[in-house]
């Protein structure tokens, strides 16, 4: 396997390099005025300083059986986001070099994630992102007790009912979805960003949420209370009973339900960002159903390859890149 380097931050300019961390079970810490988390990354078959192919007792845990790579990151958002407008994917600073048959491999990219938006045969800076509450394997939300005058906006709960801390990070056991706390984030639909514009284009601020917010508190608490007694249609009362990742998935794939969401500073995001497609001993492959494989090191350039969280861009944002801010990244390259 060819020697990687793994770096890990708050933007693609502000890396660590985190790959004496990798299979160590040992988090890195994100921190920025955006965000504030940890990440943990396993590979199997990741080749350490002796030149050995390594790997982590996560691969040994029933839940993740036939997983060949794993990132995993707990943290918060520091401002308001809808859950329509964090991304997840990956950016690219010049175009790809695709093989022969990577429409196939889309289409499975495709099946695997319908919320998927890409332009990966773009000539200057390929992409391709989902939204993130949709496109994650593992998502786990906690609301917890506290927080700051920018922390999420619909919490009518008493602070006696949350908990004080994040969950345990990273877990004794793989992540596992648990969203029992998310309809605490659901944002009522006639002030929530569903009613703005599309999000696929523009969303709204981080003021504008926050003083809707106070503006709206008292008709929140009433729907909250309402929601407790059984009140209210199914519609208002947002993601509830959202059992395992499919439901949730499928919940998510629609917008206007991705926009009813607000994250914010007391809400805890756990998820765990692993497949087994790809595969990194003794070389860098992908595998898709129906035997179809590439060796990725035939056709990769050496420019490294950014997962990244990030805002979707809006009309007037600062910037030439098709995505908006970063607000954390995972980068994966060749050492020199």
């Amino acid at each position: 396997m060819p020697r990687l380097r793994v770096s890990a931050g708050s933007d693609p300019n502000a890396l660590a390099d985190i790959t004496n961390l990798v299979n160590t079970n040992k988090p890195s810490t994100i921190a920025s005025d955006l965000f504030d988390g940890k990440i943990v990354v396993n590979i199997k078959g990741f080749t350490t300083e002796d030149g050995e192919p390594g790997s982590s007792a996560y691969f040994d845990q029933d839940e993740r059986q036939g997983i060949t790579w794993s990132f995993q990151v707990q943290g918060r958002f520091l401002k308001n986001y809808s859950a329509d407008d964090v991304l997840f994917g990956n950016t690219f600073d010049r175009p790809l070099q695709l093989p022969w048959g990577s429409g196939a491999a889309l289409k499975f990219m495709n099946f695997v994630d319908p919320t998927l938006e890409h332009d990966l045969t773009s000539s200057t800076k390929p992409w391709a992102l989902s939204p993130l509450i949709s496109t994650m394997p593992h998502f786990m939300h906690t609301r917890i007790c506290g927080g700051s005058p920018g922390s999420s906006p619909s919490s009518s709960t008493s602070s006696l009912e949350l908990p004080s801390m994040p969950p345990k990070f990273p877990p004794s056991h793989p992540i596992a979805d648990d969203n029992s706390m998310l309809h605490l984030a659901h944002v009522p639909s006639e002030w929530s960003p569903s009613s703005s514009p599309s999000s696929s284009s523009s969303s709204l601020s981080s003021t504008h949420s926050y003083s809707s917010v106070k503006s709206n508190k008292s008709r929140l608490s009433l729907k909250y209370k309402n929601l407790k007694r059984g009140g209210g249609s199914r519609s208002n009362q947002g993601p509830i009973n959202l059992q395992n990742a499919s439901q949730r998935r499928t919940y998510f794939s629609s917008p206007e339900n991705r926009r009813s969401v607000m994250f914010g500073s007391k809400d805890i995001i756990s998820i765990d960002f692993c497949y087994g497609f790809l595969e990194f001993s003794p070389t860098i492959s992908l595998r898709l159903p129906g035997g179809l494989s590439f060796d990725l090191m035939r056709y990769w350039d050496g420019q490294p390859v950014r997962f990244v969280c990030c805002e979707r861009k809006r009309p007037g944002d600062e910037g030439t890149e098709p995505w908006g801010r970063i607000l954390w990244c995972v980068v994966i390259d060749l050492c020199d």
